[in-house]
């Protein structure tokens, strides 16, 4: 795989494990958080990482949620909102899921959120049973 020297790994968290979302006939999910620098705007960035997918041979079937081998999003970039076809910041899915929240949580404690909550208040409300902390890798 080609090295991203457009991006740079500054935090990482811990690995968990959740089930799957959307069909249930899948394995677990694995799910970390991590926070880059990079000098790429928001579009650039994700074509990077939808390079990156594919790279470790990412197919889009068109089936949402289905089975793959990695699945990258772009949660917060900075300050900015964007709302696209193509692209969404802050993600969606980013207040609601907690193998999102609960790794967040634990690089960036700290971090208000755009909603205007702190998302460690925010993991402390997702007391999930179902989300397993792995280890840090």
């Amino acid at each position: 795989m080609e090295r991203a020297d457009d991006i740079s790994l500054k935090r990482t968290s811990s690995l968990y494990s959740s089930p799957p979302m959307g069909p249930p006939d899948q394995p677990n999910y694995v799910n970390a958080v991590v926070m880059i620098e990079t000098p790429l705007g928001s579009v650039n960035l994700l074509r990077r990482l939808q390079d990156i997918e594919r790279d470790h041979d990412r197919v889009r079937t068109g089936v949402r949620w289905g089975p793959r081998t990695l699945d990258l999003d772009i949660l917060l970039f900075g300050e900015e909102s964007i709302y696209t076809d193509t692209l969404r910041i802050p993600h969606r899915g980013l207040t609601e899921r907690p193998f999102v929240v609960v790794p967040l949580a634990e690089i960036m404690p700290d971090l208000i959120l755009p909603n205007g909550v702190c998302v460690s208040d925010l993991a402390a409300q997702m007391q999930d049973q179902t989300l397993v902390r792995l280890g840090h890798d």
